[in-house]
């Protein structure tokens, strides 16, 4: 996959963060001042950890604070999802009995975004509501799951790689057999995304994950996985946890993402080293949605809406550190941070783009077959 991404000159005579923060708040919020001083309901936003600007000293998201000085629209900020399964699971009930379930804005990644837009659990975006939609990088803009992004906006890309504590490992992860060395025998990790874990397996395979491929190739890569746990290599197949783990030194190699690495070496003195596998990694992107009950969809389109502005996306990047959906924002990056706008974690060069791809999209028996062979395989089923 290649890239290109296109320049905007969105802050020439602006100078400073706060200015920076200021134009960024002027043009994203979405809403007239009439809407945002009768609009008193808060927007209940749930998001996986570590995946919004935060402010330890403030205990508080700074970017929402801004969002809501500026339009008087509080935002209940929840980091309630840990996997993409288990979180759907909590709310499939609600969400078949076409009930409101708790929550305004979900981000889910791409397969199961899909499954929520091909359900109807989501509500269809007022395009006029969300003018920033037009800063999504062109080509996140007609991803299979939602051509013309008509109801759902990528909040991040995720890279799926190699991740290792630097001091048990100073050489680094760069292939499998690497990855699972005699020496980190019972402290490994590995995603229960399926689509990660298997996508770098069956790679490192010889398979290409971007076309369909046969159940047999998929099974040769269970296999793989069922053998190194039964031969007590993984000790825990989890979600986003991993990253606990990884600090506390139960864990000391992982196939983990890049942005929780990014941001666990930030607390922790650089710790920890992460790399994209020789043969290949997995990108996919996490999406913001509205279920289809909720009872507050303008106020929900105006915090959606704000994110795509290329000075608020980059002020979010910059703490995050996944790759960045939003045109513009490498530029705005240079006065928030000069340091993070060569930062190919965030803004990918092509050399990089050609090392990542993406899992190809499965049929429904696919993604029953092969979900059930992951689940057996990784003792949770």
């Amino acid at each position: 996959m290649s890239l290109e991404i296109s320049r905007r000159d969105l802050i020439k005579g602006v100078g400073g963060l706060s200015a920076a923060s200021v134009l960024g708040l002027t043009s994203a919020t979405g809403l007239d001042a009439a809407q945002a001083a009768s609009s008193k309901q808060a927007v209940r936003f749930a998001n996986w950890s570590l995946y919004l600007d935060y402010d330890n000293k403030a205990k508080n998201y700074p970017t929402l604070v801004d969002f809501t000085k500026k339009t008087g629209i509080p935002v209940k900020y929840m980091e309630v999802i840990d996997d993409n399964d288990t979180f759907t699971a909590k709310v499939t009930p609600q969400l078949r009995l076409k009930k409101d379930i708790g929550y305004d804005i979900v981000v889910l990644t791409e397969w199961m975004a899909s499954r929520w837009i091909n359900g109807g659990y989501v509500t269809k975006f007022d395009d006029a509501k969300i003018p920033n939609k037009k800063n999504v990088l062109p080509f996140l803009l007609n991803r299979p799951l939602d051509p013309g992004r008509h109801y759902s906006l990528p909040w991040a890309g995720v890279i799926a790689g190699f991740a290792w504590n630097t001091k048990h490992t100073p050489k680094g992860i760069h292939t499998m057999e690497q990855l699972f060395a005699p020496a980190n025998k019972g402290k490994i990790e590995v995603l229960s995304e399926m689509r990660d874990t298997m996508g770098l397996i069956l790679m490192w395979q010889g398979v290409d994950i971007t076309k369909p491929f046969s159940q047999d190739k998929f099974m040769n890569a269970i296999d793989y996985l069922q053998k190194m746990i039964h031969d007590g290599f993984i000790r825990q197949v989890k979600g986003q946890s991993y990253q606990e783990d990884l600090i506390s030194g139960d864990a000391v190699a992982v196939i983990g993402w890049s942005g929780d690495i990014n941001q666990l070496n930030a607390q922790n003195s650089n710790q920890f080293g992460f790399a994209i596998p020789d043969s290949g990694g997995t990108f996919t992107t996490d999406n913001m949605m509205i279920p289809a009950q909720s009872p507050n969809k303008v106020s929900a389109e105006a915090v959606i809406n704000y994110y795509y502005d290329p000075v608020v996306a980059a002020r979010v990047a910059n703490y995050i550190n996944y790759i960045c959906p939003v045109s513009g924002a490498q530029e705005a990056m240079a006065k928030i941070n000069p340091a993070q706008v060569h930062n190919k974690l965030i803004f990918p060069d092509d050399a990089m783009w050609k090392k990542l791809h993406v899992f190809h999209p499965l049929s429904q028996a696919e993604q029953i077959s092969f979900s059930t062979a992951f689940q057996k395989a990784s003792g949770n089923a």
